[in-house]
């Protein structure tokens, strides 16, 4: 019982005292700019891999420049970028939910779950997350406010 209030106490401190990134940031912090580093994100929905986007084809939402591969995805973007943005802002989900930290993430190395995409540092990291991901979105969803205040 004790070591479970210590871990529940770091856990707890560690919220409040992580360096926050402002809302209209949370892209632009990783990539100067260019959104998920230039790839087109709705292209993980559609055709199931990472696809570098063209500058032809871009659009500014959150202060980032996002780049798709073609006018229909940029369209399926501005129609609800929500849907098609990674969680946690493209940071490394595992990160966001073990260390409860901003890394970055790859966009070679994503998945989608639940009609989301996630981002991994890289593949050593994507398969320890792969282990246990829908407990690491948990903790993720529950770490990331205080992250980005």
């Amino acid at each position: 019982m004790k070591s479970a209030l210590i871990a529940f106490l770091f856990i707890l401190t560690s919220l409040f005292t992580q360096q926050a990134i402002s809302d209209d940031r949370i892209y632009t912090s990783l990539w100067n700019n260019d959104a998920v580093g230039g790839y087109d994100t709705v292209a993980f929905f559609t055709q199931r891999e990472a696809v570098p986007g063209n500058s032809e084809y871009s659009y500014k939402w959150k202060g980032a420049n996002w780049l798709f591969s073609s006018p229909a995805h940029l369209n399926l973007f501005r129609e609800n970028p929500e849907k098609y943005a990674p969680q946690y802002g493209g940071h490394c989900s595992w990160a966001v939910a073990v260390k409860n930290d901003l890394v970055k993430g790859d966009p070679k190395h994503w998945r989608i779950v639940d009609d989301k995409l996630y981002l991994n540092y890289d593949e050593s990291i994507q398969k320890l997350w792969m282990q246990s991901y829908r407990s690491f979105i948990i903790k993720g969803d529950l770490y990331w406010p205080a992250l980005i205040q």
